[in-house]
C-alpha cells in the first residue's frame, strides 16, 4: 500500500509556517525572517519514503489584502485549498484567528481534515498551553490540536504520525527525488529577497521583487545575474547605499547561503532598477509571476 497526498500550511503572518515547511521536509526550501509577509508564493516541499510521498504547501500569511500584490498572494493561499488533503492551520500562542473572518469560516466549514498546530508553545506554562487548547477546541471543534514548537522539533513527530493517517491510498504525484516544485532560479531570487528582509527597514523590503536573468552552472561555479525591482527612485539609492556598500552586503550574504544551498562556488551580480508601482499593476505582477 502507498499514501500520498497534498498538505497545505496556513495562517497568519509571522506564526512560523516556513520554518515548519522547512523541518518537516528536510531542506531549507522557504526563506525565514523576523518580518512578516516574507512568504509571497505558495512552495512546495516534497517528502517521500518506500510506501508514502507528502506534497507539502508553504503558503503567504492570511491577511486583508491592501493591494493587488496582497491579492495575489491570497489567491496562491485559496489554490492550496482547494487540492489539499489536509490543512495544517497553524497558530501561536496569542490565540489571534485568521486575519480574514471569511476566510476561517471557510476552513470551519471545509471536509478536509484539519490540523491545528499551537505553535511556539514551549514560550509558555502548562496553564496557558491548557487554555489555548480549550480556546481553539471551542472555536475549531473538528479539527485535531497538537501543541508543538517547530524552531525546537517538539512533537514533530507526532505531526507527521497525524499526517500520515490522514491522507489517502495514492500513487506518487512526483519522482521520488523531487524536492520541491520551484526552479532553481526561483530558489535564488528567494534568497536575495530574504537578504533584503534582513538588511532594510520599514516599507524597502516590501517594495521590492528579484528577477533573475541568468543562470549559468558551469560545473564547478553557478553565474548568476539578478535584477532587484523598486518602486521609486529613492528606494533604489537606499538599497544600493553609499557607494554601493548596501547592495554589496546583500550580495555577499545571499552568496554564502546559495553556496550552502547548490554545493558550488557562486558568482552574483545585483543590479537595481526601478519599476514604479510595481504591487498596484496587475500586468507587472504577472510579469514577476504572481499569476
Amino acid at each position: 500500500m502507498h499514501k500520498a497526498g497534498f498538505v497545505t500550511i496556513l495562517g497568519n503572518p509571522n506564526v512560523g509556517k516556513s520554518t515548519l515547511m522547512n523541518e518537516l521536509v528536510g531542506e531549507r526550501i522557504s526563506i525565514i525572517t523576523q518580518k512578516a509577509q516574507t512568504t509571497r508564493h505558495r512552495i512546495l516541499g516534497v517528502i517521500s519514503e518506500d510506501d508514502y510521498q507528502i506534497i507539502f504547501s508553504d503558503t503567504p500569511g492570511v491577511i486583508n489584502p491592501h493591494h493587488d500584490l496582497h491579492e495575489a498572494m491570497m489567491k496562491f493561499v485559496d489554490t492550496s485549498l482547494e487540492g489539499a488533503d489536509v490543512i495544517l492551520y497553524m497558530v501561536d500562542c496569542s490565540k489571534e484567528d485568521l486575519k480574514d473572518v471569511k476566510f476561517l469560516k471557510k476552513i470551519n466549514a471545509s471536509k478536509t481534515p484539519i490540523v491545528l498546530l499551537i505553535n511556539k508553545i514551549d514560550l509558555v506554562d502548562q496553564d496557558e498551553a491548557n487554555s489555548l487548547i480549550d480556546y481553539w477546541t471551542r472555536n475549531l471543534p473538528h479539527a485535531t490540536i497538537i501543541p508543538l514548537s517547530a524552531l525546537k522539533k517538539f512533537n514533530i513527530e507526532s505531526l507527521n504520525n497525524k499526517i500520515l493517517e490522514l491522507i489517502p491510498e495514492s500513487p506518487p504525484y512526483f519522482s521520488k527525488d523531487t524536492l520541491t516544485d520551484k526552479s532553481e532560479r526561483f530558489i535564488v531570487s528567494e534568497i536575495v529577497r530574504e537578504k533584503i528582509l534582513e538588511r532594510y527597514k520599514q516599507e524597502i523590503p516590501y517594495s521590492v521583487e528579484v528577477v533573475v536573468n541568468s543562470f549559468k552552472d558551469k560545473g564547478k561555479v553557478i553565474v548568476i545575474d539578478a535584477t532587484i525591482y523598486v518602486e521609486r527612485e529613492s528606494q533604489k539609492g537606499i538599497v544600493l547605499g553609499k557607494k554601493g556598500v548596501a547592495i554589496n552586503s546583500v550580495g555577499t550574504a545571499a552568496r554564502k547561503t546559495m553556496q550552502n544551498f547548490f554545493k558550488k562556488k557562486i558568482f552574483l551580480g545585483l543590479f537595481v532598477k526601478v519599476s514604479k508601482d510595481w504591487r498596484s499593476k496587475k500586468t507587472q505582477l504577472k510579469k514577476f509571476g504572481y499569476n
